[in-house]
């Protein structure tokens, strides 16, 4: 990982935990992290609560004055109206959150998220004054059909035709190949390096080189403390969009911390 960059451990808990049980988490996550006498400065640790935990999580970072950052796994495109159960970046915002989740395959395939909604998503994110984690990955079609590189840069370009530079240098950009999410499956290290550089290069020709630079571009997939150290020492991967793992608070301790150390 290239040294101007900032790793960041993401954790996506998605449809886990209650107010009462994230509370806790964070409590044992923030005192073990500090018992290792963690870095905040070398890695930066977001997590991502479900909304109804996100103001829990708030007051606690707040009162404990927490170096953990957490953001929200979904937004919607409208600020405010007559738009029952959604949430707008204004709102998620007011909450001090530091990133949104955009895109994750998951919502692609449940709430079916197009390309044209989820670059408003990124726009309202960016308006709102966070950072946006683009998710992007291709299925096990793709890649047996060998277009998996194609597929993943291609939708990093259909938000970035949208951007200007200085939007586009805000973005975070998490690469999901899709087969590998919760299946234990996880892309080789070389292959997780092999997309992140065809996404950076694709940065660089549509901006320049100060974009392309900037831009971190995480993995996501099966990660684990027994992966980590293997993925992270790839020049073009600058961390990590846990799932699985990120409900451990002791497996998600062992890899910000391998992490750390790995990048020193």
């Amino acid at each position: 990982m290239a040294s101007e960059r900032v790793p960041l451990v993401a954790g996506n808990w998605k449809m886990n935990f209650d107010h009462l049980e994230a509370t806790y988490f964070v409590q044992k996550f923030a005192w073990q992290l500090r018992d290792a006498h963690f870095d905040f400065r070398r890695v930066e640790v977001a997590l991502f609560p479900s909304f109804t935990s996100l103001r829990s999580v708030e007051v606690l970072v707040e009162a404990d004055k927490l170096k953990i950052r957490y953001g929200a796994q979904s937004v919607s495109v409208t600020d405010q109206g007559a738009f029952t159960g959604d949430i707008s970046a204004d709102m998620i915002a007011r909450l001090g959150c530091s990133y949104v989740i955009i895109g994750h395959s998951e919502r692609r395939k449940y709430h079916p998220e197009d390309d044209a909604n989820i670059v408003d998503q990124v726009r309202a994110v960016l308006a709102a004054g966070m950072q946006p984690i683009l998710c992007v990955g291709e299925s096990f079609e793709e890649r047996r059909q060998g277009i998996e590189l194609d597929f993943a840069v291609g939708q990093v370009h259909d938000v970035t035709r949208d951007l200007n530079e200085a939007e586009a240098a805000k973005l975070i950009i998490a690469y999901e190949p899709v087969w590998a999410i919760g299946t234990g499956m996880v892309a080789t290290p070389e292959s997780a390096q092999y997309a992140a550089q065809a996404i950076r290069d694709d940065l660089r020709a549509t901006f320049n080189d100060t974009v392309a630079d900037t831009v971190r571009i995480l993995y996501g997939g099966s990660v684990s403390s027994k992966n980590a150290v293997e993925l992270i020492g790839e020049p073009d991967v600058d961390g990590f969009l846990i799932g699985g793992a990120a409900l451990d608070v002791d497996e998600l301790t062992r890899i910000c911390r391998l992490t750390a150390k790995a990048t020193r």
